[in-house]
């Protein structure tokens, strides 16, 4: 039998500004990064310990490299005030905001299909004979409560 072979979406061809566009979504597409962008669209200005306190399980140094990233890529803003000790906030950019708009969509789909995705977690580990996973709202309730939150509110 012939192997068939499907064609690559133009998206998806190697040009130099796909490569270009895969770096830029490999720092959106994150796992802190969306969190991040999520919680400053909902404040003006968040100070450093204030954001880590709001983006549950992250560490110090993870949202440093995260600020970092974002802030190259123009999506977030830092502000230092010249004080004693110096005084941090960090907000979105009007880019950034544009980006959180996606943002939210993407943690209100969460939010509205975490039960399906657990049922077919639950399908999946039955079918391959797996241990069963603790259900993701069980597993993390303070993270998804606050991401539901973040989703609703506005």
């Amino acid at each position: 039998m012939a192997k068939t072979s499907i064609k690559r979406p133009a998206e998806l061809e190697r040009t130099p500004a796909n490569c270009h566009a895969r770096e830029v979504l490999a720092r959106v597409g994150d796992k802190w990064s969306v969190y991040v962008i999520h919680v400053l669209g909902e404040a003006r200005a968040v100070r450093f310990n204030e954001l880590r306190s709001q983006v549950d399980g992250i560490s110090q140094r993870m949202l440093t490299v995260t600020l970092r990233g974002l802030e190259r890529d123009g999506m977030v803003s830092r502000r230092v005030y010249p004080e004693v000790p110096p005084r941090v906030e960090y907000s979105l950019t009007p880019l950034g905001a544009t980006l959180r708009q996606l943002v939210r969509g993407l943690v209100a789909w969460s939010g509205a299909h975490v039960a399906e995705v657990d049922a077919a977690r639950a399908a999946y580990y039955a079918r391959n004979g797996r241990k069963k996973s603790t259900p993701i709202i069980e597993r993390s309730p303070r993270v998804h409560g606050r991401l539901a939150q973040l989703a609703t509110s506005r």
